[in-house]
């Protein structure tokens, strides 16, 4: 008896074109089974006669990363500030040596902050100045997975002393986020479908749909492979490398779609 009222009722709702969300919370239709919890974003309006039903469908895929980016940091003390720019400027172009030395392409060293600042002693009771202290930023790109563990080790061992992130990406983005929107969009489909069904009646087509979700920043286009000789200098230093663990990457699609119902 209480399911031949809801439907009853749902089918009012339909006809008549009223907006509303709650129409899937009758019938229990939150969502359908994903891999991502759907909201509650159902809408059911009347537009020029005809019934439109608007859901939002999500999907995440994941992808393991193949290449990264690392923000380096090297931060030098001196007495003097010319002292402290020297020593700097030393300790940096030994780091982009390295660097370039190891297989890194020029340019995917780029230096992107330096800032020098003075070191005061307050223990006198007024403002002394004892030093000065100087960090160079660099931001390294285009480097495999595969090599990163030898990189890091072999850039401390060069006079990085500071790495302030190391960053994941995928240069099959693109790939994985045309299937996470393939995704999305069954989601949206099965929700219009399901709740299409329970007020008795059908999808007649899509009306119109939006995207969001593209993260661009998550794609990686280059890709810089280590020549055999180089890729031996990093292996043998493997016993001191440092243990990289990439985990996986979230590509994520949402979409929201318009589907005519009769």
């Amino acid at each position: 008896m209480r399911y031949a009222e809801n439907e009853k009722r749902m089918k009012q709702l339909l006809r008549a074109g009223v907006a509303t969300a709650a129409a899937a919370a009758v019938l229990g239709l939150a969502g359908c089974s994903s891999s991502v919890q759907m909201p509650d974003t159902i809408k059911i309006q009347n537009a020029e006669g005809s019934h439109v039903i608007t859901v939002t469908g999500r999907e995440e895929v994941k992808v393991v990363p193949d290449m990264a980016q690392i923000e380096y940091g090297i931060y030098t003390q001196a007495d003097t500030a010319a002292a402290c720019q020297e020593q700097n400027g030393k300790d940096l172009e030994q780091a982009i040596e390295t660097l370039k030395g190891l297989g890194v392409a020029e340019n995917s060293i780029q230096t992107s902050s330096y800032g020098m600042n003075p070191i005061y002693n307050w223990d006198s009771g007024r403002q002394e100045i004892t030093g000065y202290e100087m960090n160079t930023q660099i931001t390294v790109s285009d480097i495999p997975v595969g090599d990163l563990g030898g990189i890091l080790s072999q850039s401390v061992a060069a006079g990085v002393n500071q790495i302030s992130s190391v960053s994941y990406f995928s240069s099959s983005y693109d790939e994985s986020y045309q299937e996470a929107l393939k995704g999305a969009m069954a989601v949206a489909e099965a929700k219009a479908q399901a709740l299409a069904e329970a007020g008795g009646m059908s999808v007649a087509g899509v009306s119109s749909i939006q995207e969001f979700g593209y993260n661009p920043y998550t794609r990686y286009s280059g890709y810089n492979s280590l020549t055999a000789g180089k890729r031996m200098a990093l292996e043998s230093a493997a016993a001191a490398d440092m243990a990289v663990m990439p985990g996986e990457v979230s590509v994520e699609a949402q979409v929201t779609v318009d589907f005519e119902i009769q």
